[in-house]
Formats: structure tokens, sequence, C-alpha cells
């Protein structure tokens, strides 16, 4: 490609502006001789020129053509390669936003949260008909705001997750050494006495407290904004790639802890 095609002239049309440079005012018969564009062509090119301010016409019969200076003529074909580059910057700026936003995560529709602080009653049965849900695994990890919270407290809500939870199932928990150190003995026999299994791991820390059920429906207690040692409700997701993404960090955590019931 010539200069002047990058800059945006046809190669018809630099033919016809580079033979009017050499001749002078000319006829499109003669323009046509001296540029080689077909005659069946040379008027279209013309018009084209002429519509685009890089050639003018003279009032004589036939028509003159006159190239217009090529200093004017570079101009106005730069400033129309700007224009449409600003169109295309304009185009791409779209498509790079649209792209944005299509690549964003979709929040997940197939959720819900359950409101209800530590112990209380509405959370009490909330869990218990979360349990009575799983028929054949439990992952929990047990961390803050358990780690903070009374016996009393914890107690109401470790009662109804094995209240609800059927014989059969197996149990895996997941538990902070701060919650170990507030939690009695007698609770492990009490597990065991409702479900088939239980397995208790005990890892130095932990960050946030969830469960899976059956690796189809994981919750995530969420921690209350302003206080420290208790929680705003709990998120329950059902999401499969969400609950895939819990499990995987729920073995992780569960290959690194320290076995204490197995």
């Amino acid at each position: 490609m010539t200069e002047l095609g990058e800059l945006g002239l046809s190669s018809y049309e630099e033919k016809v502006y580079r033979a009017l440079l050499v001749t002078g005012a000319a006829t499109a018969t003669d323009i046509s001789a001296a540029s080689g564009v077909p005659k069946g062509r040379i008027y279209d090119v013309l018009n084209n020129l002429q519509a685009r301010q890089l050639i003018r016409t003279q009032s004589t019969e036939p028509t003159r053509y006159i190239a217009e200076q090529p200093d004017t003529v570079v101009d106005r074909l730069l400033a129309e390669r700007t224009a449409e580059l600003q169109q295309e910057w304009a185009r791409y700026r779209n498509v790079a936003n649209s792209v944005r936003s299509n690549l964003l995560p979709t929040l997940p529709t197939d959720a819900s949260i359950w409101l209800g602080t530590l112990g209380s009653e509405e959370m009490q049965t909330a869990l218990q008909e979360h349990m009575e849900t799983a028929t054949n695994s439990v992952h929990a990890i047990v961390g803050p705001p358990y780690e903070s919270a009374p016996w009393e407290t914890l107690k109401r809500e470790v009662e109804a997750f094995f209240d609800g939870a059927q014989s059969g199932i197996s149990v895996s928990l997941l538990i902070s050494e701060q919650v170990l150190e507030t939690t009695p003995k007698s609770l492990f026999d009490t597990a065991e006495e409702h479900v088939a299994e239980v397995r208790i791991r005990v890892l130095p820390e932990v960050s946030v407290s969830f469960d899976i059920i059956d690796q189809t429906v994981t919750t995530i207690d969420i921690p209350h904004p302003q206080r420290a040692i208790d929680r705003i409700g709990v998120v329950a997701v059902n999401d499969s790639d969400i609950v895939d993404e819990f499990e995987r960090q729920f073995q992780e955590l569960w290959s690194e802890a320290v076995p204490l019931r197995e």
C-alpha cells in the first residue's frame, strides 16, 4: 500500500489525483487517458475526490477538474483518518467495557440468607432444618464467631446441629484450638449418639466457619459488623462451582489438621 493509500485514497483515486498534478485542469476524458483509470469508472472517482474536497471543478464546457494543493490534500486526508480512528477507538472502548462486564463473575442466584444471632431460636430452628436435609455427609469448619461465645450459647447450636442430623450420615468436624478449649468432652459422646460416624480434627486457627451438606450446598457464617463474638446470620449457597470450591478448601485444611477423633 502506498502512503496516500494509507491516508485513505483508493488506487484509482491516487492515480487520478497524481495525474491532475501533472496535467493541471483537465476534462474527465483527458484524466482517464492520463491516469489509466477506465472511462466507465472515471466519473465515480472524480465525484468522490470532489466530495472529499481533494479536487475542484471549473465552470467550463466540458467540465474541467483541478487538483487541490498537496499540503491541503494531505491535511484533509489526515483529518479524515483521525476522525475514523477516533470512531474506531470509541467502538473498541465500548467493546472493552462490554467484555469487562461479561467477564465479571455473575452473582449466584441459587442462594439465600438466614438472619439470626448466635444461639438464637430462629437460628436453632434453621440449623436443625438444614441438617435434616443431609442424607450422606456433613463437612463443617468451626471457628469464629464460635471461639468467643460462651458454652451455653454454643451448646444451643450444637444440640440443634445434631438433633437435625439423620442417624446414617457421617460428620467431619474441623475445629480451631480455641473452640476445643471451650467445648466439653461430653460433646463428642453426644455426637456419636446421633450419627453413624464422627471424625474430628483440630487446627491452631481457622478464619471462617462453614459447612457443606452432601457436597451440594454450603452455608457460611456472616460475621456481625459490630460484635466480634457474634454473627448476623448465615448465607446458604447451592451453586455447584461455589460448593466445589468450599469443599476443596475444606479438604486442604482437613489434610493439615491433627486428628482428635477418627
